[in-house]
């Protein structure tokens, strides 16, 4: 079988790198790099075309002389405000047959939009810490909301990306500084209950669990000296690599109920082990750190690959996906048996 074509279409505004990562990943398993393609050609009334060629989908970003029928898509590395402009985009993969892994606008909105996937939760019984959504709240009704959360919480926008503009708020000074800044930025916010996630020696930490098709490929811990910064890489915490079968069993358990929540094949999740277990949230598209191309990068360019050879009446390589949690692919579920 010829080698298919695969775009790798991402926001080259990202500073995260992930679609390095993924290029590196695509040529390794086909020996051919990917096509690569800036997603913001495809946002609602930009200029990239997807027109019907012969049952399949076409490509075209005249500007750039882009011009194609790709057999698999990577739609990644999409920041969490430019992703609503992109459902039409992604309605449009789900039409024709591109193989393509997650691209349910409904699900990214889900877990995008940190508000509905508190709410999600609430409704299939995922644990997490007690909060409260916000909207423009007046500083009475946010000292409210604080007093019943137990006065230690922690404030963050609703969609939000890296631990950006997230408060640890103990003090009602810090609560009026972060209620005033939301006000200015006309943005919708929650705050929720410090989890009390410390290590013994005093460290905060959480984990970081990569689900793909129903089975944990990964994770590691964060570990983060400053208590009053999120556990965030990209806000100084340590990540330290962890095998999945030494990973507690409740936070396997969690990761993966969560990433089905919310309607994702494929999601980094945030937790803590502390308080029976709780998820904080669920990454759509989790960044990469060294040593996660033959971790995660490779298995989930491998997962399109294998559904793809699936589609043309291969043979399956790769495990079979949840069935919760199939790969799109113009709507034809390839989690049923061949």
């Amino acid at each position: 079988m010829s080698r298919p074509c695969i775009a790798l279409i991402a926001d080259p505004t990202s500073s995260e790198g992930c679609r390095e990562y993924l290029a590196d990943a695509v040529e390794l398993l086909t020996g051919t790099p990917p096509v690569r393609v800036d997603a913001r050609h495809f946002a609602t009334g930009a200029s990239g075309r997807g027109v019907r060629d012969g049952g399949r989908l076409r490509l075209r970003v005249a500007e750039e002389g882009l011009d194609f029928v790709p057999d698999i898509v990577l739609l990644y590395e999409i920041p969490p405000h430019r992703r609503r402009a992109l459902a039409g985009f992604q309605q449009l993969l789900e039409r024709h047959d591109v193989v393509t892994l997650g691209t349910g606008p409904e699900a990214w909105r889900t877990a995008t939009e940190k508000n509905l996937t508190v709410e999600r939760f609430r409704r299939d019984g995922i644990a997490q810490m007690e909060t409260v959504v916000l909207s423009r709240p007046t500083v009475r009704e946010a000292g409210e909301a604080f007093e019943r959360l137990g006065g230690d919480t922690w404030a963050r926008p609703v969609v939000g990306t890296g631990g950006d503009d997230t408060f640890h708020v103990t003090t009602r000074a810090r609560l009026e500084e972060a209620t005033g800044y939301y006000a200015g930025h006309g943005t919708d916010w929650m705050l929720s209950r410090d989890a009390g996630n410390f290590t013994a020696d005093g460290l905060r930490h959480q984990f970081r669990v990569f689900v793909l098709g129903g089975r944990v490929v990964h994770a590691r811990e964060h570990l983060q000296p400053a208590a009053d910064t999120p556990c965030n890489t990209c806000r100084g915490a340590t990540p330290v690599p962890i095998a999945p079968p030494d990973l507690p069993p409740r936070l396997t358990e969690l990761a993966v109920a969560a990433t089905a929540s919310v309607g994702l094949p494929f999601a980094g999740v945030d937790l803590a082990v502390e308080n029976g277990g709780v998820v904080f949230e669920v990454n759509v598209q989790p960044a990469f750190v060294d040593g996660e191309l033959e971790t995660v990068a490779l298995p989930y360019v491998k997962a399109h690959l294998d559904a793809h050879a699936r589609a043309a009446g291969g043979p399956r390589t790769a495990r079979r996906p949840h069935p919760t949690q199939a790969i799109g692919t113009g709507g034809r579920d390839f989690s049923a048996p061949a």
